[in-house]
């Protein structure tokens, strides 16, 4: 049977190789598609980081020029501008957490992957199967809600 054909490495009639085989190549597309994730991930919180510093700089810029006018209605209404925008780069953090926890699943998914290949392959011409370390930690982030400084970062 043809590896495309069944993609289940459960399915009865596949042979115990191509079963492996079939799951490993599963394992190692998660963890591309987490690496992808992770990427997008970074582009964006780069991407928002930058704007949210851009506003901020703008806003304390208008709040410069209110300051020197005899009429500043306008600056409490800034300063809430800031206070808004500052509490929007806090919960930028959960990119740290969601980085944490990718960074550590396909660290986990690459160890199972590369397990199976040994135990089920074993050796090849080039030498000795590399297996990559699983995480020592069970879990790198503990919280699951984000408050200024309550993300905990390794």
């Amino acid at each position: 049977m043809p590896m495309n054909e069944s993609s289940d490495p459960f399915d009865p009639g596949m042979t115990p190789l191509l079963a492996a085989a079939e799951l490993q190549d599963h394992l190692m597309t998660v963890t591309h598609d987490l690496e992808r994730l992770q990427r997008l991930l970074d582009d964006a919180g780069e991407a928002l980081s930058m704007h949210f510093y851009s506003a901020s700089s703008h806003v304390h810029g208008l709040i410069q020029q209110s300051g020197e006018q005899t009429d500043s209605t306008h600056h409490p209404v800034l300063k809430k501008v800031i206070e808004d925008i500052a509490g929007a780069i806090t919960a930028l953090q959960f990119q740290d957490m969601a980085t944490q926890l990718i960074a550590h699943t396909s660290q986990r998914l690459r160890n199972c992957a590369d397990q199976l290949a040994r135990d089920t392959f074993g050796d090849d011409e080039d030498g000795e199967s590399v297996v990559e370390l699983a995480p020592l930690r069970p879990n790198p982030v503990t919280q699951d809600e984000m408050d200024a400084g309550s993300i905990e970062l390794f």
